[in-house]
């Protein structure tokens, strides 16, 4: 199986960096290619954490960012205690940082085919909706 899911893809541009970085067998979270990635900037990191915006942000948000794990899992509980436990100083960094005040989080684990993700390497989402009238409702699909 891939590392991505190119049935979850939502946009042209999204599935030709993810067959770019499939073909060259590059997990995008794994650190050393987060890091390099010209397109993903680390904002920064905590001890198991690293902290990127959505490079393909879901419409109608005005913020959304990615709490992506050092450790390359497919799902939360397969971290362990310290990092699971160093995600929650890594959401607090992230909401002092931005100011946030109403916003959302959503993982999904396991199979990126049944979950709907597109990589197979955990990442949560920070989703700050752009407005309360006129924006679109924001939708973080978990399943196919």
């Amino acid at each position: 199986m891939s590392l991505y899911c190119f049935e979850n893809v939502r946009t042209a541009e999204q599935r030709a960096e993810m067959e770019r970085l499939d073909a060259a067998g590059i997990c995008l979270f794994c650190p050393e290619h987060l890091a390099a990635h010209p397109r993903q900037e680390l904002l920064f990191s905590t001890g198991h954490w690293n902290v990127t915006p959505n490079a393909f942000p879901y419409a109608g948000t005005s913020l959304h960012l990615l709490l992506v794990p050092h450790l390359h899992v497919s799902d939360l509980l397969a971290l362990p205690d310290d990092a699971r436990n160093d995600f929650w100083t890594a959401l607090a960094e992230v909401s002092r940082r931005y100011g946030l005040e109403s916003y959302g989080v959503g993982a999904r684990n396991g199979d990126p085919r049944l979950s709907g993700a597109t990589i197979a390497h955990l990442h949560v989402h920070v989703l700050v909706p752009a407005a309360v009238d006129g924006s679109p409702a924001v939708r973080m699909r978990f399943s196919r």
